[in-house]
């Protein structure tokens, strides 16, 4: 009982872990499958066959290219707009300054299906065809605000002394921001950058209400599960996974070299 007590956290949080990782996993080996039917439901056989050919099916990577070229451009957008509003909501005092703080963090707060209806509601009252632009649009919109959470939570642990000691030093305005306050935000930014990432990739609801013909990957998966799901979409998705975790790891990497690196 006493070692119980005393790895209780540890336990708890390895059960966790386990409970979140496990999805990924059930993917990751279920992207080795060979089914028998159009359902990659039960293991039948180990097979190469899906990551040989990751777009032997019709549309898939199509669809895939699509997502990821929204999932940047919504990424580049909301991270430069999130930046920006979340520097002057730090360092500026202007009128309705606390209502500003409010509504950009509604996105977060309010119900997917109520934003998606709302944009799309927008959209057809302004005559706008739906499409890329329109769902580009909308996953802008709705990453800001988790842009601006990240950025600012940053922001505000900053120590306005060092750049009060590069001003000191005759450094100017553009200089004392590209080489002190740039640097000292970039985590909270690049980790604002990766959630909205992640979130334009794999959003459905609003996508759905607002890409008329258009068809990203994770719609293509949704499609995909009403007449059959190839082994295919659990390739890309282990692939993804992958990647993610890379990204991760080699962040924590550098992050451990440069603390390492600074003079105790």
């Amino acid at each position: 009982m006493r070692w119980l007590r005393r790895n209780l956290v540890v336990i708890f949080g390895l059960g966790t872990l386990a409970y979140m990782i496990l999805p990924n996993v059930v993917v990751t080996v279920f992207s080795f499958n060979n089914p028998a039917g159009r359902f990659n439901y039960a293991w039948q056989e180990f097979s190469l066959d899906a990551w040989k050919d990751p777009c032997g099916v019709a549309d898939l990577c199509g669809s895939l290219s699509l997502s990821l070229q929204i999932a940047v451009w919504a990424t580049l957008g909301a991270t430069v707009l999130g930046t920006a509003i979340a520097f002057a909501l730090v360092r500026y005092r202007f009128r309705a300054r606390g209502a500003v703080n409010s509504l950009i963090f509604l996105p977060m707060a309010m119900p997917e299906i109520v934003m998606a209806a709302s944009l799309l509601a927008l959209f057809l009252n302004m005559g706008i065809q739906l499409g890329f632009w329109t769902i580009l649009i909308a996953h802008v919109m709705f990453c800001l605000s988790f842009v601006v959470a990240a950025v600012k939570a940053r922001v505000l642990s900053m120590d306005p002394r060092l750049e009060e000691a590069a001003r000191d030093l005759y450094a100017g305005p553009v200089q004392t921001f590209v080489r002190v306050t740039l640097p000292i935000a970039a985590p909270g930014i690049a980790a604002g950058a990766l959630l909205s990432f992640a979130l334009s990739f794999d959003d459905f609801i609003i996508t759905n209400f607002n890409s008329g013909n258009t068809v990203t990957f994770p719609m293509f998966v949704w499609g995909s599960a009403q007449r059959g799901t190839p082994v295919q979409i659990n390739v890309i998705g282990t692939a993804m996974f992958v990647i993610a975790v890379l990204v991760v790891l080699v962040g924590q990497m550098v992050g451990n070299r440069r603390k390492n690196a600074q003079p105790k």
